[in-house]
């Protein structure tokens, strides 16, 4: 299987440019099935969760096309409302075909998802607020099952939690119902607005992207457009920490500050220095960061998704920190990876104690989903000796060409030979 190898104490230096946001595309991707015709994003990552996404498109008759950083989706008039369980089973952003495929089709068969292992993410959500709309569901060996009676209808639907992929669900649902949809708590992430003004440019009629209370107005049919993904602010906040945790001063463009608040925030309180653009950020890294407690929310609060990486850089604070993880129950499962390293860490239910440590120390440790695999990198700049990040497909879900990347600022880092072709390369 193929690793990542890093040699610590290099400090990286220079400009990063941020590619589209994971979270953003897969859905938008998704969206294309809303509308016959050829639809086409721009800004797309080529990740190994794109291409799967581009698999459960074919699946359902779409011809799908990459260009540099380009996806074409040509839907056909008739979609098979299927999506099969080896590609459902390696990524949970899959269940987001539920609601347009009962949108167009009236009916869809989706295997219970998979993806990263971060405890219970139960999709109760995602149903309650369907068959609020008329959508039926029955669980037949292994594949959920949804039929609605002709169109979806119009209700007012109010989440227990701003669930991300129930928000989305529901606003696919609702486009092309008959009626009025509310969504009470809805989530006010980024790429939830990003979502809205693609479907809104489809032809959609919804209101209150960013809000906790989203409106959509039913409407006859949608078109296919063209769409430029917004910028990831993950990819972003990640190597951001990569140049703070080596002491460096990297600048990263393309990218919305705004999105970062809270992040950027925290490293400022550890000591980093950050200067902010309309576009762009620079930051440099203090020789050695001071303690920060945070606790992990729903936007506009702390990504939970940025939790591991900052773990790692408090691993060689000059103090204790505590954080607090409110959304995933299974979420440290990487601690004892770092631990390996020589980080000190206890885990009490959401929380875990960091205290600082002088030196990490390299050594083969395994990934055990997305942001961790990123973390372990991170963590392997500051070491000392070789750090030998196993299973990286996990990182390959989510970040194109990390190795690379790195190394472009300076890292000592390597991908290596077992599978030289990162996903998306010809």
């Amino acid at each position: 299987m193929p690793t990542i190898t890093v040699e610590g104490g290099r400090v990286l230096s220079g400009t990063l440019g941020v590619r589209g946001a994971k979270n953003a595309v897969l859905k938008e991707m998704v969206a294309a099935l809303l509308a016959p015709g050829r639809h086409r994003l721009t800004n797309v990552p080529r990740i190994l969760d794109v291409d799967l996404m581009a698999d459960v498109l074919r699946h359902t008759g779409c011809v799908v096309e990459f260009g540099d950083h380009e996806l074409w989706t040509e839907v056909p008039d008739q979609v098979d409302p299927v999506t099969p369980i080896e590609l459902v089973r390696k990524m949970r952003a899959s269940i987001v075909a539920l609601g347009p495929l009962l949108s167009r089709c009236g009916e869809a068969r989706i295997a219970l998802p998979g993806g990263d292992d971060l405890g219970a993410r139960p999709i109760e959500w995602h149903l309650d607020g369907l068959e609020a709309m008329g959508a039926e569901f029955d669980l037949v060996h292994g594949e959920l099952v949804g039929r609605v009676d002709g169109r979806m209808r119009g209700a007012e639907v109010e989440l227990p939690f701003p669930s991300v992929g129930a928000t989305e669900n529901l606003l696919f649902a609702g486009v092309l119902a008959e009626g009025r949809t509310t969504v009470v708590n809805a989530a006010r992430e980024p790429e939830i607005e990003d979502l809205i003004d693609l479907l809104n440019s489809m032809g959609a009629n919804i209101t209150g992207g960013g809000t906790s209370l989203v409106t959509i107005e039913g409407v006859e049919r949608l078109h296919p457009v063209e769409h430029d993904v917004i910028p990831d602010r993950l990819e972003a906040g990640t190597y951001a920490v990569a140049a703070a945790i080596t002491g460096g001063e990297v600048t990263i463009t393309d990218c919305r500050p705004a999105h970062l608040r809270m992040e950027l925030r925290k490293l400022e309180d550890s000591g980093c220095q950050v200067e902010r653009g309309e576009d762009w950020f620079r930051i440099e890294g203090p020789p050695r960061p001071a303690p920060v407690d945070f606790a992990t929310l729903p936007y506009p609060g702390f990504h939970t998704d940025m939790h591991p990486q900052m773990v790692a850089f408090l691993s060689v604070a000059s103090g204790v920190s505590v954080i607090t993880e409110n959304l995933y129950d299974a979420r440290f499962r990487y601690v004892g990876e770092l631990a390996r390293m020589g980080a000190d860490i206890s885990v009490e239910g959401p929380h875990a104690v960091i205290r600082g440590v002088d030196q990490l120390q390299g050594c083969p440790v395994l990934a055990p989903d997305i942001r961790a695999g990123a973390a372990l990198v991170i963590a392997g700049l500051r070491a000392e000796g070789v750090t030998e990040v196993g299973e990286i497909h996990h990182i390959d879900r989510g970040y194109e060409d990390f190795a690379g990347r790195l190394a472009s600022l300076g890292a000592s880092i390597e991908r290596s030979v077992a599978d030289s072709t990162p996903p998306g390369r010809p």
